[in-house]
C-alpha cells in the first residue's frame, strides 16, 4: 500500500477508545486521533469517521455513574452526548482548518432505494467539498445500534456503500487472538485472516465493558466489508499514530483480507 496513493479511508472508533474508565472523555487521545486524521486528510486521503461515544459523553455531562437500562433514558443520553461529541470534533478538526460534517441516519434508510441514493449523493458531495463526514446511527430515533451492538457493522456497511479502500476499526484490544488473552498467557495475536471461517468466528468473545460491541460484532463487520472487497484492520486505538503504519502495510493488529 503506497503512502503516496490517495485512498478513501473509513476509521471507526469505539467508546472505549474515546473515554477513560471513569466514563469521561479521553481528551488527549481524541486530540491525537484528530491530528492524525487531519494529517492524512492533508496528504490527500478522503477520511470518513464513524464515531461512537455519544451515550458515554452524555453520561459524563450529567455526572451519571452508571449506564441506565431503559431505552428512552439511553436515547436521551445519546441526544445530549451527540451535540457535545460533534462540538469537540468540530473544535479539534477546526484547529487544522479541516471542515467536518455530521451524518446521522437509521439503518432502514439504507433499505429504501431512493433514500439510499440521496444519502450516497450527500456523502459523495461532502467528500468533493473536502469535508470529513462524521457518521453515527441516529440513536435518538433508532434502537438497532443500542441493542444489537456498536457502530462496527455500520462502519462496514458505509465502507461497502462508498467503495472505501480501507476500513480501520479501533478498539481496546490489540486484535483477534487464537484464545482469550485475559485467560491464557500463551494467547497469540492473529496478524492476518485470509478468510472468515466458522473457526475464526468462534474465536470472537462477548461484548466489552464500556462499549456495546465485542469482537463478535467486529468479525461480523469484517465479513460485511471484506465480502464487498474492502480490506479491514482491527487494532488497538490507544495510539492513533498506528494509522501511519497501517497505511504503510506494516503488521498492526489483525488484518482481514478482502475477497476478490
Amino acid at each position: 500500500m503506497s503512502k503516496n496513493e490517495h485512498m478513501r479511508i473509513v476509521v471507526k472508533v469505539g467508546t472505549s477508545t474515546l473515554t477513560h474508565k471513569t466514563g469521561k472523555t479521553n481528551i488527549a487521545r481524541m486530540a491525537k486521533l484528530v491530528s492524525v486524521l487531519a494529517d492524512l486528510h492533508n496528504m490527500g486521503h478522503e477520511i470518513v469517521l464513524v464515531s461512537s461515544g455519544a451515550i458515554s459523553i452524555g453520561m459524563g455531562r450529567l455526572n451519571m455513574p452508571k449506564k441506565p437500562t431503559e431505552i428512552p433514558e439511553i436515547q436521551a443520553l445519546a441526544a445530549i452526548g451527540q451535540g457535545e461529541l460533534m462540538f469537540m470534533y468540530d473544535k479539534l478538526f477546526g484547529e487544522y482548518d479541516v471542515v467536518v460534517s455530521q451524518l446521522l441516519f437509521t439503518t432502514d434508510l439504507l433499505e429504501r432505494e431512493q433514500d439510499r441514493k440521496h444519502f450516497l449523493d450527500t456523502f459523495n458531495q461532502l467528500l468533493v467539498y473536502g469535508a470529513v463526514p462524521i457518521v453515527n446511527e441516529n440513536d435518538c430515533i433508532s434502537v438497532d445500534e443500542l441493542i444489537n451492538g456498536d457502530n462496527d457493522c455500520l462502519s462496514a456497511t458505509v465502507s461497502a456503500m462508498i467503495n472505501a479502500d480501507l476500513l480501520v476499526m479501533f478498539t481496546d484490544t490489540d486484535g483477534l487472538y487464537d484464545k482469550n488473552p485475559s485467560e491464557h498467557d500463551d494467547a497469540k495475536l492473529i496478524e492476518c485472516v485470509e478468510e472468515i471461517t466458522p473457526e475464526i468466528e468462534s474465536l470472537a468473545g462477548g461484548a466489552g465493558s464500556r462499549g456495546t460491541g465485542g469482537f463478535a460484532t467486529k468479525i461480523k463487520a469484517a465479513k460485511i466489508a471484506t465480502d464487498a472487497g474492502v480490506p479491514v484492520v482491527v487494532a488497538n486505538g490507544s495510539k492513533p499514530t498506528k494509522l501511519y503504519k497501517i497505511l504503510e502495510g506494516k503488521s498492526v493488529g489483525t488484518r482481514f483480507l478482502p475477497k476478490e
